[in-house]
């Protein structure tokens, strides 16, 4: 399994319940899919360098995962058909999980 990182920008007009409903759709794909979610870091609202649907500010947040191959896609399919997800961007942080990197 390889570590990946998606960090998402969402809409600022959402409650904090629609907030942690997309959070938890997100972990329930990574671990339907076989991976497993390592860390979910929110870094909270933050201006924007510029508009994005006619907003000047966003709420960002990042998921680190485990994830096979075939993850990826069906987490950024469903990422695209969730309204309040204004922008998403996924890395590839290392080739593989090391054992101790993994959290329960």
């Amino acid at each position: 399994m390889r570590k990946m990182e998606t960090l998402l920008l969402l809409s600022p007009e959402l409650s904090v319940e629609e907030r942690e409903t997309i959070l938890k759709t997100m972990d329930e794909v990574v671990v339907r899919e076989g991976g497993k979610m390592l860390l979910v870091d929110q870094w909270g609202m933050r201006d924007l360098a510029y508009p994005v649907r006619k907003q000047m500010r966003g709420f960002y947040v990042r998921l680190e995962y485990a994830a096979p191959s075939q993850l990826v896609a069906e987490l950024e399919r469903i990422i695209r058909i969730t309204d309040g997800v204004f922008k998403f961007m996924t890395v590839k942080l290392a080739d593989s999980v090391e054992a101790t990197e993994e959290v329960a």
